[in-house]
């Protein structure tokens, strides 16, 4: 169990990370993966049942994670590294050749804790709802975990995987979308409208609930209290309210850094608004 500080520390280590490994490539997704490190953190050091850091690909009685909106990837390879699934300094790897950090999580490179290749956008509430069902017909009470982007909600297969979680039950599944407004080409409200989100999944038949997902206190309780809904005939949805870009001020709220990398300059900035806390790579 880790106290409140200590996940604040380790997700305030991850952002360093995630800053110094797209600029390391010169390419990446920084603003998504700044505002979700709260959330992966909390996840895999607080909530989450796990046998890390031994990684099956089976995912047999422990807890399973799906990262849907994979470009997002440098917040879960830095949890992943810092969970101890591989060793922290292969981060320096990422988005090089011949590296097992791809810029979207395949499972070609046979990477630790990456189950499916991921950032096709839509994908991942389907492959969740498989792990659940597999869960069920398995007897195992663990649970599923899957994240996904505002953004991705355009996609018309999320809605349809959120029809059959209802219709078949699936209630061992906690989904969570980040809400931050932002995609690669705009705000969500610019691009297509998500229109009122709470409303619209408890219309598909989902038990809905909210966080702030920059607040650890926040999201370690909400997260506690949605495993207090499973086996109660339907799937969870958490919609998580994050400011892209969070803990680098000039990243913050803007779409802008949704996929771009800082330059030595940037970089520098950024670090000087994160100090170090558990060490570098």
């Amino acid at each position: 169990m880790a106290s409140i500080d200590e996940l604040k520390t380790i997700a305030h280590q991850v952002r360093r990370d995630i800053v110094r490994m797209v600029h390391g490539a010169q390419s990446g997704h920084p603003g998504g993966s700044l505002g979700c490190a709260d959330y992966l953190v909390a996840l895999y050091f607080e909530v989450m049942k796990l046998k890390s850091p031994v990684f099956e690909m089976d995912g047999k009685n422990e807890d399973i994670f799906f990262l849907s909106n994979g470009h997002i990837s440098p917040v879960w390879y830095s949890v992943l590294a810092r969970k101890g699934y591989f060793d922290v300094p292969e981060l320096s790897t990422f988005r090089k050749i011949d590296s097992r950090l791809q810029g979207h999580p395949a499972t070609a490179e046979h990477t630790p804790g990456v189950r499916i290749a991921s950032g096709s956008l839509g994908q991942g509430l389907s492959a969740a709802i498989g792990a659940a069902l597999a869960k069920k017909l398995n007897k195992d009470p663990h649970l599923i975990y899957s994240l996904h982007g505002d953004g991705e909600l355009e996609e018309g297969q999320i809605w349809e995987a959120a029809m059959f979680a209802a219709a078949k039950k699936v209630d061992n599944l906690i989904a969570t979308v980040d809400v931050n407004g932002q995609q690669i080409d705009g705000s969500t409200e610019d691009v297509l409208s998500l229109g009122d989100l709470h409303a619209k999944w408890q219309a598909f038949g989902w038990e809905v609930l909210s966080m702030d997902g920059n607040n650890m206190d926040e999201v370690v309780k909400t997260l506690k209290n949605a495993a207090s809904y499973i086996g109660k005939g339907k799937p969870i949805v958490i919609l998580m309210k994050t400011e892209m870009g969070a803990g680098v001020d000039y990243m913050m709220g803007s779409h802008k850094w949704h996929g771009i990398a800082p330059n030595d300059e940037l970089l520098q900035k950024a670090l000087d608004q994160l100090p170090e806390t558990i060490g570098d790579y």
